[in-house]
């Protein structure tokens, strides 16, 4: 409910008086004058502000009935007006009053990271966070937000951020206090901005990592399962390598049977005819010594030749028994 009579006061009065289900959110009857007191000093020394009635709602959804004055605040020829509200709550003055600024015009957006205001206008200063009542009241934060938006103001516009700064020793304290809040604040967002890219960066290697090390995970499972398979393949060899020792313990040396009784034929066929084998592949080992004899000059032709018939005729006998004992079988 805005401002139905032209006089601020009389406004004022009857909406913290009010007794109707109307009434505002104040019950202290001191309260109400320190509240009346207030808005009209800030009326005298902004006559632009003027005095309104609304619902105030939390961020836990709490609603109030509240006062509050809006104006525009003019803080320099070259920067647009800045339209402001500021709410009165309902432990007012022990707790500070609510500001928001109206960031509703599209031509004129806030900054996004303003030290001051979010982007809803919600709008905080180190003369808020430090209130109290006995040095602060509406007319000494107006002054401030006017100080404090000259110097860091917050929409964006034309020509924005051209302003020369005024030298340190004109400085007020609060003034003072404004300015190394809002350096902290934009320096904070660097370095958070710097951090927020490192640990994206950290992220984006832990991820890697992890990758590597499933992969490694995978191999060393294969791993696992190869050295199984080849100390089972060991233990098979072992035991048959301790069978074969322990055959030879018993065997070695034991018999003098003669090796070459050791391959048996299994009939008297079979005899003949791997006696007449071996006698065929010992010709022949024969003659090729016999050729390298030649070779060598150790053995003359006529020598090499006489031999190399009687073993022709030998190995030819021997492959016509096998062939006769073949035909038999």
């Amino acid at each position: 409910m805005g401002i139905s009579d032209p006089d601020p006061i009389k406004f004022i009065e009857d909406a913290l008086f009010c007794s109707s289900p109307l009434a505002l959110s104040y019950s202290d009857p001191d309260q109400k004058w320190i509240i009346r007191q207030h808005l009209i000093s800030l009326f005298q020394d902004f006559p632009c502000f003027k005095p309104s009635v609304d619902v105030f709602t939390y961020n836990d959804g709490t609603e109030v009935k509240l006062l509050n004055a809006s104006g525009k605040l003019t803080v320099s020829q070259d920067a647009p007006p800045v339209p402001v509200t500021i709410w009165v709550p309902e432990y007012y003055p022990e707790m500070a009053p609510i500001v928001y600024v109206d960031s509703g015009s599209p031509l004129y957006p806030i900054y996004e990271n303003h030290p001051f205001s979010n982007c809803s206008g919600e709008t905080t200063c180190p003369y808020l966070e430090n209130w109290r009542f006995s040095k602060c009241d509406l007319s000494g934060l107006t002054r401030n937000l006017k100080k404090l938006f000259s110097h860091n103001h917050p929409f964006y516009y034309s020509g924005s951020g051209s302003s020369n700064p005024a030298h340190p020793s004109t400085f007020s304290k609060m003034e003072a206090i404004d300015r190394l809040a809002a350096a902290i604040h934009y320096d904070a967002a660097a370095i958070t901005a710097e951090y927020e890219e490192e640990i994206e960066n950290l992220s984006a290697i832990q991820i890697e990592l992890q990758e590597r090390g499933e992969a490694l995970k995978i191999v060393v499972n294969e791993l696992e399962r190869e050295k199984k398979r080849f100390k089972g393949r060991t233990e098979e060899m072992c035991g048959e390598s301790d069978k074969l020792m322990n055959w030879l313990k018993v065997y070695d040396g034991v018999s003098d049977f003669p090796i070459d009784d050791v391959f048996e034929g299994v009939d008297k066929e079979s005899e003949i005819e791997l006696e007449c084998s071996a006698a065929d592949l010992a010709a022949e080992d024969l003659m090729y010594a016999l050729e390298k004899a030649v070779e060598e000059g150790v053995l003359g032709f006529e020598a090499y030749f006489k031999q190399v018939r009687v073993l022709a005729r030998e190995q030819f006998l021997c492959r016509a028994k096998i062939l006769k004992i073949k035909k038999l079988l």
